[in-house]
C-alpha cells in the first residue's frame, strides 16, 4: 500500500529544497522510500511562524486546565438524587473494571453536596462552586467520555498524549507542530505544574517522536518561574549575541557533516529562543503589573486561592501575548476518603481563579477565539468501602466522567450526554478520550487524521488510530 503523505507544510523551504522533498514523500511505493521520507521529515524541526490548519478554525489558543487526581464527576458537575436511596446500601460490580484498590464489601455512597440549577441554561453544579455558577452559560458540560485505565499514571498520559504508556508527543505538542507559534520570543506550549509533578512526570508534556522544539516548557510554581533567565553580573545583551554566533556557525558547520543529528538543531533553537526569552519574559510573568481589582478578581494574595489565581492569571497573560497552548494543573483530587472535607477544600482552590479566567477572557474579547478545557484523568465511582467510619470516598471510574469547555466555538450553555442513575457509566453521547482530542484539534482547525508524523515505521497521530469529532460540542 502506497506511503500516506504527511503533512508537508511541516516542512520549511531550504534554498528551494522543498519541492524535491514533496516530490520524495510522494513516492511512497516502497519501504526505500519510506525510510527515506522519514529521514527529510526530521530535518523539518526547526520552529516556524504561525500557519493555518487544515480547515477554518474556531479557536487560536487553548488553555488546558487538568485536575489531577480524578474529580468526581458526581460530586460537581453530575449530580445523582438516586444515590440518597442508596446511601450504605451493599454494591456489588458485576463484569467491569476493577481498581487495584478495590476490596472488601462495597457500599453506595450519597453526595455530601447540596445542588443547583444556573444561568438561564439551567447548567446543574454543586452549590459550593458559587464563582463559577455565574458564569454557568459559558459552559458546555460533556457526560459521555470513557477512558481505558482505572490507575493514575496511565490514565494521566492517555488524557495528556492519547497514549497510556507514555513517550508519545502531549495534546500541546501536536497543537504546535500543526499550527507554529504566534510569537517568536516565547515557547509555544507553556506548562504551570504544581511543585511535585504530575503522576507520570514530565513525559505528560513530551514532545515524544515530534521534534524537541515542541516540547511543552514547565515553570517553576516558586522563585524564579525559569532558572537562568537572567544572565550573571557583567554580561551584556551584545556579549550573549556573540557568543551565540559564534556557537551557532560551529554548531551548523557539524550539522552540515551529521545531517541526522536533529538534537543538535534543536538545541541550537533553544539557546537562540532562551535568548530572545531574556528580554520579553520577565516582564511577562511580572504579576504585580496587574491592576489592584484584577489580582482581587483571581483571589491573587490571599488563601486559599492565590497559588491556582496566579496560574489562571499567568495563563490569561500568556495566551495574550501568542503562547498557543497553555497547561494548568491543580493536584490531590484522588478522594478515596473523606470526600467532603478534601473536594471542600480543593473546590474553594479552583473556583474563584477558573470563574474569573472565564470572566477575564471574555472582556478582553479573548474568550471568542480561546478554547479553555476542564477536566481530570477519570470519574469516580458511586460506591467505596468503608474506611475509618464516615470517611466516605470514591474509588477510580475510567467508564464516566464530566469534562467542560469554553469558548472557542463550544456549544455554550449546554450539556452533552449524560451518564447512569448513579453516575457509574456514560450512556449517552457516549464517546472515548480519543474523541475528545479529536474534537480539540477540529476547533483549532486541525484534521487529526492529516497532522501526522512519520515515526517507527508508520504514520502516527494524536488519537493513536483514528477518531471521531464530537459534532454536538461544536456550536
Amino acid at each position: 500500500m502506497p506511503a500516506r503523505s504527511p503533512n508537508l507544510p511541516r516542512l520549511e523551504p531550504e534554498d528551494g529544497v522543498l519541492p524535491r522533498r514533496n516530490f520524495l514523500y510522494g513516492l511512497g511505493a516502497s519501504l526505500g522510500s519510506i525510510a527515506f521520507s522519514s529521514l527529510l521529515a526530521e530535518a523539518g524541526s526547526r520552529p516556524s511562524e504561525a500557519r493555518p490548519g487544515h480547515l477554518p478554525a474556531k479557536a487560536k489558543r487553548c488553555i488546558f486546565l487538568v485536575m489531577e487526581g480524578g474529580p468526581s464527576h458526581i460530586d460537581t458537575f453530575d449530580p445523582k438524587p438516586k444515590l440518597s436511596e442508596l446511601h450504605l446500601q451493599r454494591f456489588q460490580r458485576h463484569g467491569k473494571r476493577q481498581s487495584a484498590m478495590e476490596s472488601g464489601l462495597r457500599y453506595f455512597v450519597r453526595s455530601p453536596f447540596a445542588f443547583g440549577r444556573y444561568g438561564r441554561s439551567g447548567a446543574s453544579m454543586g452549590t459550593n462552586w458559587p464563582q463559577l455558577q455565574t458564569v454557568a452559560d459559558e459552559l458546555c458540560f460533556y457526560r459521555g467520555c470513557q477512558v481505558d485505565s482505572v490507575n493514575h499514571p496511565t490514565a494521566q498520559f492517555q488524557l495528556n498524549t492519547g497514549n497510556q504508556f507514555g513517550g508519545d508527543p502531549a495534546i500541546g505538542s501536536w497543537i504546535t507542530y500543526g499550527l507554529g507559534t504566534l510569537n517568536q520570543n516565547l515557547p509555544g506550549y507553556i506548562v504551570l505544574p504544581e511543585s511535585a509533578y504530575p503522576q507520570g512526570g514530565a513525559a505528560n508534556w513530551t514532545n515524544g517522536f515530534l521534534p524537541a522544539n515542541h516540547q511543552g516548557v514547565p515553570l517553576r510554581p516558586h522563585g524564579s518561574p525559569l532558572l537562568d533567565l537572567k544572565p550573571p553580573a557583567g554580561v551584556t545583551p551584545e556579549h550573549q549575541q556573540s557568543n551565540l554566533d559564534l556557537l551557532k556557525r560551529l554548531n551548523e558547520r557539524h550539522l552540515r557533516r551529521h545531517p541526522r543529528h536533529q538534537e543538535l538543531a534543536a538545541r541550537m533553537d533553544n539557546y537562540e529562543l532562551a535568548f530572545r526569552m531574556q528580554s520579553e519574559v520577565p516582564e511577562l510573568l511580572d504579576l504585580s503589573q496587574e491592576s489592584p481589582q484584577v489580582l482581587e478578581m483571581y483571589g491573587v494574595g490571599r488563601q486559599p486561592t492565590d497559588d491556582f489565581g496566579r496560574k489562571c492569571l499567568l495563563a490569561r497573560r500568556l495566551v495574550e501575548q501568542g503562547v498557543r497552548f497553555v497547561q494548568c494543573f491543580h493536584a490531590t483530587w484522588d478522594s478515596h476518603d473523606y470526600l467532603q472535607r478534601a473536594h471542600s477544600a480543593l473546590i474553594s482552590q479552583v473556583d474563584q481563579p477558573i470563574a474569573a479566567l472565564i470572566r477575564d477572557l471574555k472582556l478582553r474579547g479573548l474568550l471568542e477565539d480561546t478554547l479553555v478545557v476542564w477536566c481530570g484523568e477519570f470519574g469516580r465511582s458511586p460506591d467505596n468501602g468503608m474506611r475509618g467510619g464516615v470517611a466516605y470516598g470514591r474509588d477510580h471510574n475510567p467508564d464516566a466522567m464530566t469534562i467542560w469547555f469554553a469558548g472557542g466555538g463550544v456549544n455554550a450553555g449546554h450539556t452533552i450526554g449524560a451518564t447512569d442513575e448513579t453516575g457509574a457509566e456514560a450512556v449517552e453521547e457516549v464517546h472515548h478520550i480519543r474523541d475528545v482530542h479529536v474534537t480539540l484539534l477540529r476547533l483549532l482547525g486541525l484534521d487529526d487524521n492529516r497532522l501526522t508524523f512519520f515515526h517507527g515505521g508508520r504514520f502516527k497521530q494524536l488519537s493513536q488510530f483514528g477518531g471521531e469529532v464530537i459534532d454536538s460540542l461544536i456550536a
